[in-house]
């Protein structure tokens, strides 16, 4: 999914006040996490360059999380619009949502990429 694919796609399902710089800011964050969390964790994630996402960012760049799981992408966005208008329940509803997606991904790509280190160390 691209930048400006998710946010066509939030913003045909969910109306709201929020600029496209703001959910440039929060996709930047998600994927600032999936780098930091899974992709630098396993073998080849150097590979992978992020510097984070800003106005300036190209629209059709590739976010880092692919098909079948991008839609994780979405229940963010939808969660951070639904806490910031105090629509806790709804908010608690797509992070579920969003977790769910991000622990199927991450167990997707634990189970697809070799983690780092030299093994098991005794003392």
């Amino acid at each position: 999914m691209k930048i400006r694919e998710a946010i066509e796609r939030i913003d045909s399902q969910k109306h709201n006040i929020y600029t496209q710089n703001d959910k440039i800011v929060w996709l930047s964050r998600v994927d600032g996490l999936v780098k930091m969390l899974i992709i630098d964790a396993h073998e080849g994630g150097e590979d992978v360059l992020f510097e984070g996402y800003d106005d300036s960012t190209d629209p059709e760049r590739e976010l880092l999380v692919p098909e079948p799981f991008d839609e994780l992408y979405l229940r963010w966005l939808e969660a951070r619009m639904d806490y910031l208008n105090g629509e806790y329940d709804r908010y608690n509803n797509a992070m579920g949502m969003y977790q769910t997606l991000w622990d199927s991904y991450v167990n997707h790509y634990r189970r697809t990429h070799m983690p780092k280190g030299g093994g098991f160390r005794f003392f």
